[in-house]
């Protein structure tokens, strides 16, 4: 089961329950192998990726492109700053305790802000 980045960018977040159960490992690596750059958490519960940028206004702007992306997707990320250049978004579906495919939709739709 393959998936690209095309695929997932085309797609919208759907809401999950509680009950929905999160990604099988074989269908976190089909997904994740469709968002290089973005890394599994050890316990495979999240995806996360790094960023470094030129300063501080262009690492500001990058996330708030990224927040307004999480608002119209309504599938939030944690976002970190840190260093005043170097930020991180961590994806993960908390409302059912791992992976969901709306978290590899979001990692695809960020990779395409470019």
């Amino acid at each position: 089961m393959s998936v690209s980045a095309a695929e997932l960018t085309a797609k919208k977040c759907t809401a999950c329950e509680g009950g929905t159960p999160p990604l099988a490992a074989d269908q976190v690596a089909a997904h994740l192998a469709a968002v290089p750059g973005w890394a599994l958490s050890d316990d495979g519960k999240l995806i996360r990726r790094k960023y470094k940028f030129t300063d501080f206004a262009s690492a500001m702007a990058f996330l708030n492109r990224v927040a307004d992306l999480a608002e119209a997707e309504d599938h939030h990320p944690d976002l970190h700053l840190t260093g005043y250049r170097h930020a991180a978004v961590e994806l993960s579906t908390h409302a059912i305790g791992g992976l969901s495919a709306n978290d590899f939709i979001v990692a695809a739709k960020i990779d395409a802000l470019g």
